[in-house]
């Protein structure tokens, strides 16, 4: 009896060791992809970074509106492409990578960019990033979207 418990102990010792590891994996993996996607962001590649999120991606973003939105992989590569136009040095820095469950990464970075007047902006951004099979399929970015006019 003795040695049945003791056995018993040792195989729920070994399925929770190995339930921890796989959770680390994905978690590990759904940070490649977060730190991936700012790369691409940053070297401002558009088309690679679109091809990260599913066809029909649902978006929170102030700039895009109220509630959740839902975005191609065109709409991205043009939203992104545009706002290169207007700020050609747009850069992300990422601050911190919070990993949230198996499918959430919380992203907090500041936004920089310089526009043609050489007019400077600095945002900090907050983004809850859902990742499902490898792909982006929500991207929940807070930030204030208050303009300076407007609150004074």
């Amino acid at each position: 009896m003795k040695n049945l418990l003791t056995l018993s102990i040792l195989i729920l010792a070994f399925i929770a060791c190995n339930n921890t590891e796989e959770k680390t994996v994905q978690v590990s993996d759904n940070e490649k992809l977060v730190k991936q996607y700012f790369e691409h962001f940053n070297k401002h590649e558009w088309t690679k970074m679109a091809d990260m999120y599913a066809e029909n991606a649902e978006f929170k973003d102030p700039s895009l509106g109220q509630g959740i939105i839902k975005q191609t992989k065109k709409q991205i590569i043009e939203k992104y492409s545009e706002l290169n136009q207007v700020f050609p040095d747009l850069h992300d820095k990422v601050i911190q990578m919070y990993p949230s469950g198996k499918k959430h990464i919380i992203v907090e970075f500041v936004s920089s960019g310089t526009a043609s007047d050489n007019s400077k902006f600095e945002l900090p951004i907050c983004s809850v990033i859902t990742i499902e099979n490898g792909i982006i399929t929500k991207d929940f970015t807070y930030y204030d979207n208050f303009d300076e006019e407007q609150t004074q």
